[in-house]
């Protein structure tokens, strides 16, 4: 693979990695340019374990090695170039300090259909359990919303239309490389796309503080054969019309006067209450 040593941060071979803590600019040149960055080395090898391809691979001296292992395993053999620049240019390419040591961009993988998603889940598999992310706007969140739904069988994830990008390189790094294990699809119509949903079978459950609300452990104690859990954003939660679109609404109990907890947080707790018959993986 060709290896360049860069010490120029104006070189145009880098226009994948400029600015890249500029949140706006990226959310919309990424999915223009059909790629994401994966952070550390650790998240490009579960990238590339998980079959995506790098478009390059930019990194300190001093990870060349991994690197370099890594992209041999690949079966496909095609050649990727990696950049290779001191600690102290990386980050005036970046704009940050890149103390994981490694950059890569990647191709974007081309998402499924919603039934195609729900029809072959996680391994293949049709999917039991499924969470919906409605307009979900810290990356972090997003990230810890995948990593949870990894460890606790969830068999894939759909984020609406104005969710976060869960391939936004904190997504990415946040989750631990999850995202590539975890099935998701971005649907085009919300709260609408709910009725695809439950049209393969799936009982909608919203999660949210209603009059009619039920508690989670009365759902986890009899769970629908499918299961699709709708998470609502930071501060406001749910819309009314995805709670309105929702077969139920769920609530988790709590004590201490606290009426709520931050997303990730309730997902964590809603996917381990139902993960009963879940084959986590």
């Amino acid at each position: 693979m060709p290896i360049v040593q860069l010490s120029d941060p104006d070189d145009p071979r880098l226009e994948d990695y400029l600015s890249l803590t500029d949140v706006a600019l990226r959310r919309r040149v990424e999915p223009e340019r059909g790629l994401y960055i994966a952070e550390s080395s650790t998240v490009l090898g579960r990238a590339l374990e998980a079959g995506h391809r790098p478009r390059s691979v930019l990194c300190s001296p001093r990870w060349l090695p991994d690197v370099e292992a890594m992209l041999a395993l690949r079966p496909d053999g095609a050649e990727v170039p990696v950049y290779v620049a001191e600690v102290e240019l990386l980050e005036r390419i970046t704009g940050f300090h890149v103390h994981r040591g490694a950059l890569a961009a990647m191709h974007r993988p081309e998402l499924p259909t919603v039934r195609e998603l729900l029809e072959h889940g996680r391994d293949g598999h049709p999917a039991r359990r499924v969470a919906v992310l409605e307009d979900i706007v810290d990356h972090t969140n997003v990230g810890a919303v995948f990593r949870s739904a990894a460890a606790l069988g969830v068999d894939a994830v759909l984020v609406s239309p104005r969710c976060a990008d869960p391939l936004y390189r904190r997504s990415v790094r946040v989750s631990m490389g999850t995202v590539f294990q975890v099935p998701w699809t971005r649907l085009g119509s919300w709260p609408g796309d709910l009725e695809t949903v439950r049209g393969q079978g799936f009982t909608v459950a919203a999660l949210a503080l209603s009059a009619d609300s039920i508690a989670l452990d009365d759902l986890a104690a009899a769970p629908p054969d499918r299961l699709a859990l709708v998470l609502g954003t930071e501060g406001d939660g749910l819309s009314h019309a995805a709670i309105d679109a929702a077969d139920l609404v769920v609530r988790i109990p709590m004590s201490g006067g606290v009426d709520s907890l931050n997303v990730a947080a309730a997902s964590a707790v809603a996917f381990w209450a139902t993960r009963s018959g879940a084959t986590p993986g």
